[in-house]
């Protein structure tokens, strides 16, 4: 762990224990409270008794002065628990950075997002998934943010102005680090669960509703309401006549013959209040905040910003009509409100209402949300990990890739190897060798991973790089698929097929290929043959490749063309076991040691004559 990382880890370590010590200590402060409150009523019940034998009136007074202290006591109650949720929340938040700071995936929220299928690279590099980038870098509360870092980190075509944007706007966040925590905290603080997902508001507010024309069914319910009333009041007053009870039914009649219709839309409007108070809390925090020192968040989030349509005034209208309807819930309530006044039918119409001006305007608001969040993901990694660096990018370039003290993000840091990477020109082809467990695989994925990084507009793993826009595909992680009818050799040979035709494309940007284990589902010599065959097809192409190999004979092809090099990992015996150092070396691997792992776990080895 280096020395940027060791301060870093000690201040969250003393975040995470103060405020532990601070929730226990609400914690036991609520249960004392708890106990006070038990305590005043027990004894408010015994003085009022014992008063009330002996001063009827003195008991009265006792019982309400012991009331008064108990209301004193609720509200005092209420913000305390108010003030543990608010601290219970900081405590996850800090907790979750040092996780991902440590890669401690246990104390690390569930990955939502899965794999897209079929994807040129996802699976192969652990983009999504239990222990994947996703899920390190995923701080969005909402579904619509996880998505769209997603989207990001999974981009098949980079573009390099959005991501010169996105990179300023990641560097502006990335010291606004309150701003980021306090975000996730107001968008949290209804729900407190992740996950929750505006794309089901803005279908809401989108979907027309098969419903009559309202205006002049309420006029009319109106009238009949008002003549009840009057009615009501002349039977009152001068008794006889059933005229009340008439107009009673045909008000109810007429009112049920169009309630039913609006119904279902009633029931579904009465379960959006949560969601709504989340969107609200969010969204209030972004208009309060002060962006004098932060232009680019500034121009970001200007839908937030606008005096006449600010988002939290427009959810709170929508938020009190839900409200009203919500009476549905009470139907003893509900029955009188509407056979006074057509309650369900008159909000119902507010609601239409407040439903098209936020139609207007909330695609926008999720719009930026989204983007906010995924941003905040992308800048939390880079505050956590500030020796990374954001590599230069450019449309083309020479050398394509250039990475110096270049590492895995997902391995950590106290067992990480970095190495210095380059490859100079369009066409040629890395061949990496080296005995098993040497680090080969991983070193592919490191390449891979770091480029979905610069891509997405993230700091990278390494301490600097240069890399020009490409193209990614790989051919790492393969399943046979029995419910298919393929075997682990079909299925690869299908793959390098769409990696050559993906390479063969006519594209503006070049191709990143990275392959692990070329045609290893099939016996050594026609694996050495199709791997030549295959590997003179990629030089010279557009684009470039890193391919591993355990065929020591393919790095013979660097004889046949300027365009193939290699490198190789290496390993040593000492003690009697394998030591593996994972540092990139030039040229092809001198070693193997198959036979060697073999015979250090006491299998029988038949060793080669000398």
């Amino acid at each position: 762990m280096n020395r940027q990382t060791i301060p870093r880890l000690r201040a969250l370590t003393a975040q995470v224990e103060r405020l532990g010590r601070r929730v226990e200590k609400l914690k036991n402060e609520g249960e004392r409270l708890t106990r006070w409150r038990q305590a005043t009523v027990l004894l408010t019940g015994v003085v009022v008794a014992a008063t009330v034998s002996f001063h009827e009136a003195g008991g009265g007074w006792v019982l309400a002065l012991g009331l008064g202290f108990f209301a004193v006591q609720v509200i005092v109650h209420r913000r305390l628990s108010a003030a543990l949720r608010r601290n219970q929340q900081w405590l996850e938040i800090k907790a979750q950075h040092r996780a991902r700071l440590l890669l401690d995936w246990e104390h690390l929220p569930q990955a939502l997002i899965s794999a897209p299928p079929d994807h040129p690279f996802a699976r192969d590099l652990d983009l999504f998934g239990p222990r994947s980038l996703q899920r390190l870098l995923d701080v969005a509360v909402s579904r619509g943010g996880s998505r769209r870092l997603q989207r990001w980190l999974s981009t098949a075509v980079p573009q390099l102005e959005p991501l010169l944007q996105r990179q300023q706007q990641v560097r502006e966040l990335t010291s606004a680090s309150l701003f980021r925590d306090k975000l996730r905290l107001h968008a949290s603080r209804a729900g407190g669960a992740q996950g929750w997902d505006g794309e089901r508001l803005i279908a809401w507010l989108q979907r027309q509703d098969a419903a009559p024309s309202l205006r002049g069914l309420l006029v009319l319910l109106a009238g009949l309401a008002a003549l009840d009333a009057v009615l009501f009041a002349l039977q009152l007053a001068q008794g006889g006549g059933g005229y009340a009870l008439l107009s009673l039914l045909v008000y109810a009649s007429v009112y049920l013959l169009n309630l039913g219709k609006i119904s279902p839309a009633l029931d579904e409007a009465a379960t959006l209040e949560q969601t709504l108070q989340q969107f609200a809390n969010g969204f209030g925090y972004l208009e309060r905040y002060g962006y004098r020192r932060r232009p680019l968040l500034a121009q970001l989030c200007a839908p937030f910003l606008d005096a006449e349509h600010r988002p939290s005034a427009q959810l709170r209208r929508v938020g009190r009509v839900v409200s009203a309807l919500g009476v549905r819930a009470n139907p003893l309530l509900w029955l009188l409100l509407n056979l006074v006044v057509p309650w369900d039918l008159y909000f119902y119409r507010r609601l239409n209402r407040c439903k098209a001006t936020l139609n207007r305007d909330a695609p926008r608001w999720f719009e930026v949300w989204y983007e906010l969040e995924a941003l905040c993901s992308l800048a939390n990694f880079a505050q956590l990990n500030p020796e990374y660096a954001f590599p230069e990018l450019s449309l083309g370039s020479s050398p394509v890739v250039d990475a110096v003290e270049l590492g895995h993000p997902l391995i950590p840091k106290t067992h990480k190897v970095c190495n210095d990477f380059r490859i100079e020109n369009l066409g040629q082809i890395v061949i990496i060798t080296g005995s098993n467990m040497a680090g080969k695989s991983t070193f592919l994925r490191t390449v891979g991973i770091n480029l979905c990084l610069a891509y997405a507009g993230a700091p990278v793993n390494a301490r600097r790089m240069r890399v020009g826009l490409l193209r990614l595909f790989t051919c790492i992680q393969l399943n046979d698929s029995l419910a298919d009818g393929f075997s682990y050799f079909y299925a690869e040979v299908r793959r390098l097929k769409r990696l050559l035709s993906e390479l063969e494309e006519s594209h503006g940007l070049a191709l990143l290929f990275l392959i692990d284990e070329i045609f290893r589902g099939t016996n050594n010599r026609e694996r050495l043959l199709g791997s030549r065959a295959y590997v003179r097809a990629l030089v010279g192409q557009n684009g470039v490749g890193l391919i591993s190999t355990h065929d020591l004979e393919l790095a013979q092809l660097q004889k046949t063309s300027d365009l193939i090099s290699n490198v190789h990992f290496k390993e040593s015996i000492e003690d009697g076991k394998m030591r593996f150092d994972y540092t990139l070396n030039p040229g092809p691997c001198p070693t193997t040691n198959a036979l060697t792992i073999m015979r250090l776990e006491g299998l029988p080895v038949e060793l080669p004559p000398a």
